[in-house]
């Protein structure tokens, strides 16, 4: 057989493995994490919604998605079903997404006492555990989109909090199909996090 023949086997040997490895991570984190997606209410006993930070543009403006999980973090707030808000993102910027975070929600009706920020949510892994081992929180309600709510539930499972997702997607986003792409990839990594932090 040719050597240029037996590259492009052991070539297309190694990308099925890694194919099929990321599709049965996928499917782990999705199938062990979509029940916990659903409606939420104040018999639930939930005190805190975790908002999940996202782009903010120019001026402290929310960019649509992140608009979104603050509309749906303030309509759990307001409905009763949580008591406080915890955003958490990268605040680091020149335009903070926490700052912005906090702005809106407080322009929205809900008290400066009721928001907790963490600047330093730099991933979701982190926006979750910092919420357990630095606000020592152990029962909340995530609060991103659907597509990113899977992994998010998956690592709080592993840290052993005790959570359900808030879908926020109210809108379809452009660049929805890159995000999509992005997750895969994202859920492998968190997976690996996970399995060995």
């Amino acid at each position: 057989m040719k050597r240029w023949l037996k590259i492009l086997i052991a070539l297309a040997a190694v990308f099925l493995l890694c194919a099929g490895i990321l599709t049965a991570v996928n499917l782990t984190v999705v199938l062990g994490t979509r029940g916990d997606i659903r409606e939420v209410g104040a018999q639930d006993g939930y005190e805190y919604a975790l908002i999940l930070g996202a782009k903010v543009h120019a001026g402290g403006v929310l960019s649509d998605m992140l608009r979104d999980r603050m509309d749906a973090g303030i309509a759990l707030y307001q409905d009763g079903a949580v008591k406080k808000l915890l955003l958490s993102g990268d605040d680091s910027g020149e335009w903070g997404e926490v700052t912005a975070m906090k702005e809106y929600a407080v322009q929205n009706g809900v008290p400066e006492g009721d928001i907790l920020t963490d600047g330093e949510g730099f991933s979701t892994y982190e926006s979750l555990s910092r919420a357990k081992e630095v606000y020592g929180i152990e029962k909340l309600v995530v609060v991103t989109q659907r597509y990113h709510l899977y992994r998010a539930l998956y690592i709080a499972q592993d840290l052993g909090l005790e959570a359900s997702g808030c879908d926020a997607a109210l809108h379809s986003y452009a660049g929805q199909l890159y995000r999509e792409l992005r997750e895969i990839l994202a859920r492998a990594k968190d997976f690996s996090l996970c399995l060995f932090n």
